[in-house]
């Protein structure tokens, strides 16, 4: 079960890690964020946006990182 287990982990983190280099950065510049930024903030498909994906793929796959962090801290007592 631990082997299981630390190997799900290690998949989860190399994933935590292609999302976030995927996210573009939140310093576009002014212009970005004026131009383009507000277009999609405002608009009706905000929440089909690349980076708000890659935003709810990173919260689920952190929270999938502490539940198998938390069963390794278990499993290892």
């Amino acid at each position: 079960m631990e082997i299981i287990v630390n190997i799900l982990h290690i998949i989860i983190s190399i994933a935590i890690i292609a999302i976030v280099l995927l996210q573009s950065g939140r310093s576009a510049g002014v212009s970005g964020a004026i131009a383009g930024g507000a277009e999609t903030f405002f608009g009706k498909h905000k929440g089909r946006t690349i980076d708000a994906m890659l935003s709810k793929y990173t919260k689920f796959a952190v929270v999938l990182f502490l539940l198998t962090s938390i069963i390794l801290t278990l499993l290892l007592k």
